[in-house]
């Protein structure tokens, strides 16, 4: 299994599924399960019992992880959906770059 196109903090876009269109901030990934919680996209009621956290408990919306092949990185340019390259930088260390305007994502 290879390193994922997606890294926490990326702003990325949903193509596929009932969140199509829909953009957030990864908030958590998980490699082994090629999955990842998008800020906002995929939520999904969750029912708990009273804790410290909610005294009150009852149902709360939460996100759920969706699988990175619905999700593409937002261009820093263009705004629009990239898909992702690697490449050696000026000082021989290796960055990810939009395929669209070439550019490199921090």
């Amino acid at each position: 299994m290879g390193k994922l196109h997606i890294k926490k903090g990326d702003i990325v876009i949903v193509n596929a599924g009932v969140n199509k269109g829909q953009e957030g901030k990864v908030l958590e990934v998980f490699p082994e399960k090629q999955r990842a919680i998008v800020e906002g996209v995929n939520m999904v009621s969750k029912h708990t019992k009273p804790n410290a956290e909610s005294p009150q408990g009852g149902i709360i919306k939460k996100e759920a992880p969706i699988h990175i092949s619905n999700l593409n990185v937002k261009d820093p340019s263009t705004g629009k959906a990239t898909r992702i390259g690697r490449k050696l930088n000026d000082n021989g260390k290796l960055v990810r770059y939009s395929k669209k305007s070439g550019e490199e994502i921090k």
